[in-house]
């Protein structure tokens, strides 16, 4: 656990360092932050562990600048989950995303699905005090 003062310290630094340029480069606001429910987040583990998970990468991405599925995130960044398990190597231990079977092949076992929008303009507009 981190206290207050880290996390405003943290997220203080990313406007200032990343945030601000993202959005300069992007001609709109860029996402601040993403929020996920806890039930979205619990049925995500659940599954994880069902599948031989033991561990969950968390991979900083962007939306493609034309996303049509949801073009209000077009361009924005976003948080990928992915499913890992870890293994012994001959170099070590390490943790390697866990693959799964559905209809259509073979797939990375990972979650994409935060918001951003509506809810989360008010708690950009509220960070963008700082």
């Amino acid at each position: 656990m981190v206290n207050s003062a880290h996390v405003d310290t943290a997220i203080r630094n990313y406007k200032k360092e990343r945030w601000v340029h993202n959005s300069k480069r992007l001609g709109k606001e860029d996402s601040l932050s993403v929020w996920y429910s806890l039930e979205e987040l619990q049925q995500f583990f659940e599954m994880a562990q069902e599948n031989g998970a033991d561990g969950v990468r968390m991979y900083f991405g962007a939306y493609d600048a034309d996303y049509a599925d949801q073009p209000l995130y077009a361009g924005r960044q976003t948080i990928m989950m992915v499913a890992t398990r870890n293994r012994d190597t001959e170099t070590g231990n390490v943790d390697k995303d866990v693959y799964v079977q559905t209809e259509l092949g073979t797939s990375i076992l990972a979650y994409n699905a935060g918001s951003y929008l509506p809810s989360c303009v008010q708690r950009l507009r509220w960070w963008l005090r700082w």
